[in-house]
């Protein structure tokens, strides 16, 4: 019986549009496209993940459209955004980013 090899956690390339979302060149040869509304929804911070999440407000009638104003490496392990509706908490390990992966392949795994 083989060995299952996990995908690749180590990115070779990262390609950041602040208006589109992240491409993640991978070093097993897989490419990952995230746009912006799959990054945000699946942000991993404490408050989006649910422990303490606050309900949205029924009187909210506008919100602007979804950008990322920054996006900074966090050590060698993940990436931090700072959104356009002022949330910066969530930390997106390489790990995370490489789970969340909705391309046709991985979404048949």
């Amino acid at each position: 019986m083989a060995a299952f090899d996990p995908p690749s956690t180590e990115p070779e390339h990262i390609a950041v549009s602040r208006s589109k979302g992240i491409q993640i060149d991978w070093t097993d040869g897989h490419c990952s496209q995230y746009d912006l509304r799959s990054l945000r929804d699946n942000c991993p911070c404490a408050t989006c993940a649910g422990a303490g999440a606050e309900p949205a407000s029924p009187f909210q009638l506008y919100k602007p459209s979804l950008k990322m104003l920054a996006v900074e490496p966090v050590g060698n392990y993940a990436v931090q955004i700072t959104w356009n509706d002022g949330h910066n908490s969530g930390i997106y390990s390489f790990d995370h980013l490489r789970r969340i992966c909705q391309c046709s392949k991985c979404s048949a795994e």
